[in-house]
């Protein structure tokens, strides 16, 4: 069979390698090119465009990056037509991906989804998108199916994979010597490098007996961390960002799937984010969750603190990361919190079974339609 799978940033490549993984487990002789990034390409995927070159966020950045953004889908496009696979595999990355199933299906591919936007946050009109466009939604959140089924569409529910891959990192000793660090996870994208990042380092700038390491995010290059690595005490470490989080302390953590994981190593973390000020003003006004991080939205309590905004200051930072580290309730709540969060997500292979759905896809239908 042939699949042309497409992931947008650094957490859609790491699932989407484990699932290409199974995928070839399966089908030993499946066909897999798409866009992805270091991870899909070592797991066997012919990747056509690097997610480097495809990380925008906000409302203002994409309009920036409008020009951009219609050469990718158009290319794509191209791309897809060229190959003619059995299944379009969408991993996250919903503002790209979303079209790109609608297009597909109405060029009569196979349309598999895996990590469902967040409808259930705000866009609730996209449920429609994926009712018309989508063959098989795959949701790896636990209350995301209950959604669907108000909505009145069937989705498939698999469990997190973040929580197979981080529990075989945990019987793995990490690469980084000492425990003795606090963990700075500033994002994935340069605009988020820049504006958080430096108050991060100030937020750590008295806690002078702490190793300060930055993970740096595998789509980026040195040289955006650069201006910020003056300080001796500042390491910055690439594709280590579990070794890290094996031996940290604490961490400072930019929102996104790096709460989760820094959440299931058991460490505790403050949640971070800054956006752009138009972009932040039009979300406060669509999204319709209260919290950022999906530790909170999964336990559905303000368990990790999250700072977002204005409200992300050095002095507020500091606060909070100064009881992580010297606590004791603090962080015996944030034990039991972890706990709690791991038994609620630990459905386990979540990689396989959504290899299967796929595969399964293409067998009610060996052949093509289109």
């Amino acid at each position: 069979m042939k699949y042309f799978i497409i992931a947008g940033e650094a957490s859609g490549d790491l699932h989407g390698s484990n699932l290409v993984k199974e995928l070839k487990a399966l089908d030993p002789e499946a066909d897999i090119q798409g866009w992805g990034g270091d991870k899909m390409q070592a797991a066997g995927v012919e990747v056509q465009k690097h997610i480097r070159e495809l990380a925008f966020m906000g409302f203002v950045e994409v309009l920036m990056n409008i020009g951009k953004i219609v050469k990718n889908f158009s290319l794509c496009k191209k791309q897809i037509l060229h190959f003619n696979p059995d299944v379009i595999i969408c991993v996250d990355y919903p503002g790209f991906n979303l079209r790109m199933a609608r297009w597909g299906k109405i060029k009569g591919f196979k349309i598999a989804y895996y990590i469902s936007p967040t409808v259930w946050a705000w866009k609730e009109n996209r449920v429609e998108t994926v009712r018309q466009y989508v063959d098989r939604m795959i949701c790896i959140l636990p209350f995301e199916k209950d959604f669907y089924a108000t909505k009145n569409v069937t989705v498939d529910y698999v469990g997190h994979p973040t929580v197979d891959v981080i529990e075989y990192e945990k019987s793995v000793a990490s690469s980084i010597e000492g425990n003795n660090l606090i963990a700075l996870l500033p994002g994935s994208r340069k605009q988020e490098i820049d504006k958080m990042l430096p108050i991060m380092l100030e937020a750590t700038k008295a806690l002078t007996e702490y190793r300060l390491v930055i993970a740096q995010a595998p789509n980026l290059d040195r040289d955006v961390y650069q201006p910020y690595l003056k300080d001796h005490r500042i390491e910055l470490v690439q594709h280590k960002t579990y070794d890290i989080l094996k031996v940290a302390k604490a961490a400072i953590v930019t929102s996104g799937t790096a709460t989760l994981e820094t959440a299931l190593f058991g460490v505790p973390q403050v949640v971070c984010y800054i956006a752009n000020g138009i972009s932040y003003a039009i979300a406060k006004r669509l999204v319709k969750v209260n919290y950022i991080s999906l530790v909170n939205l999964i336990l559905h309590r303000e368990s990790v603190l999250e700072l977002i905004q204005h409200d992300m200051t050095v002095d507020n930072v500091k606060a909070e990361l100064e009881k992580l580290l010297y606590d004791a309730t603090r962080k015996n709540q944030l034990r039991n919190d972890y706990a709690e969060l791991s038994d609620i997500l630990r459905q386990g292979g979540a990689s396989k079974k959504t290899a299967v759905i796929i595969h399964n896809l293409l067998l009610e239908d060996g052949s093509k339609n289109h």
